[in-house]
């Protein structure tokens, strides 16, 4: 399948996709919790489809009624099948800790993309909890076999690969009869992702402390059923405000301005470079202007690199993206895979091994764009291609739905000039 983009303008408003992040984390929770959770507009995506097959594997109960689910939990069981977490990161690391809980072995892999990316880490620090755990491989890769019980009180992780990892300790430890003490080696990246797991922990009734050199989490605790409402996305949101911001005007409505959320960054970032944003409650609103080029850190917000990068390429000067090596183990490395489908455009860009280096204004042009299957690239690549010269076409037509199902809906009712076919 193929997405082809024309060049045009943007212009009006949409509502903000439910948090794929939350999603995940609300999912996970529901299952470990006692009684029934109702979780209301969740994300449903291919991503948060493998974590709700996957919570259902481990014994939840799951109603749909209407937008909302009904997980009912409390009481984990042994899967009866391999662990598939498809296209998503999140769901095979969250469900290794998961499974850590319980006397028996559970698989889990995912498509090519995930038994490429580091588990290594993970696979450590519950080995060190005394749990089982090893790569099938034996390269620090998914497929991973799995086996609890988890007691172990004092684990050491590196926080500069993925805050998945951290995420997955801090969410399975509550439940162990004994404290765990998370202690981490590294500067911890994508603080934001790890901080909203300790917030979502806190309403299903349970609490993690931040420490000198990482986290504290008493054991003994249990998780409470919850009435949880998914809030708006930033991360998905930075598309259709970027095109506003490069070719007319958009308005995202139903974006929380207190949300911990570590994409939230987009707003400030599209300030900086000179875009004109506005904004009334939860709404949003971003406006073409004159850009001007600026030095993005992007340590804790990785997942907005190529959105980032392609507004870069309108920006008059240099623009540099930096602290966002750990972008290399995306679903594809994306540092090299922006860069490569902004070449392609007609960019002046130059990868650097933390991020990349953009003069613009550049003249963007229509191409053949290769994604590699990676839903952000393709999304970035689709605002492109507002902007250039000529038809895009866009191959792996349809890898958004792994995030943002709605994508070329949502910008279509903008007035985007997309076609999916």
């Amino acid at each position: 399948m193929q997405l082809k983009v024309r060049p045009g303008r943007v212009s009006g408003e949409l509502l903000a996709s439910p948090s794929k992040s939350y999603s995940h984390r609300a999912m996970t929770l529901a299952l470990l919790a006692d009684g029934a959770s109702r979780l209301r507009r969740p994300l449903l995506s291919g991503d948060t489809l493998a974590t709700l097959a996957a919570i259902e594997a481990f014994g939840a109960k799951v109603e749909r009624i209407g937008d909302d689910l009904v997980v009912n939990g409390g009481t984990l069981r042994c899967p009866d099948n391999v662990i598939d977490a498809a296209n998503s990161g999140t769901t095979i690391r969250i469900m290794a800790g998961v499974a850590s809980l319980i006397p028996c072995y559970t698989v889990l892999t995912g498509d090519s993309s995930i038994r490429r990316r580091p588990m290594q880490p993970l696979i450590d620090a519950l080995n060190q909890l005394g749990v089982e755990c090893h790569s099938t491989q034996g390269k620090g890769l998914a497929p991973l076999i799995v086996k609890g019980p988890n007691k172990g009180t004092e684990v050491s992780i590196p926080g500069d690969v993925s805050s998945q990892f951290i995420s997955s300790l801090l969410i399975s430890s509550p439940l162990k009869e004994c404290d765990t003490d998370i202690h981490l080696t590294t500067e911890l990246k994508s603080r934001p992702y790890v901080e909203m797991t300790i917030e979502m922990m806190a309403k299903f009734g349970a609490k993690a402390a931040t420490t000198k050199d990482g986290f504290h989490v008493p054991g003994g605790q249990r998780y409470s059923a919850s009435d949880y409402t998914i809030p708006g996305d930033y991360s998905s949101a930075a598309f259709p405000l970027a095109a506003g911001a490069l070719t007319g005007s958009a308005t995202v409505n139903n974006l929380d301005p207190r949300d911990p959320q570590g994409d939230k960054v987009v707003l400030d970032i599209l300030k900086r470079f000179g875009a004109k944003v506005t904004s009334k409650g939860g709404s949003f609103t971003v406006s073409k202007a004159r850009l001007k080029g600026a030095k993005i850190d992007l340590g804790d917000a990785p997942d907005l690199f190529p959105i980032v990068a392609v507004v870069a390429t309108q920006a008059e000067g240099e623009s540099l993206l930096v602290n966002a090596e750990h972008v290399r183990h995306k679903e594809s490395d994306r540092i090299s895979t922006t860069t490569e489908f902004l070449s392609r455009m007609g960019a002046e860009v130059e990868e650097r091994k933390d991020g990349c280096a953009i003069k613009g204004p550049c003249r963007l042009h229509g191409a053949s764009i290769d994604p590699r299957d990676d839903h952000r690239i393709l999304m970035a690549a689709a605002v492109a291609a507002l902007m250039a010269e000529g038809e895009t076409v866009i191959g792996d037509g349809d890898c958004f739905k792994i995030s943002y199902p709605g994508f070329v809906e949502d910008m279509r009712s903008l007035g985007a000039d997309l076609e999916l076919k």
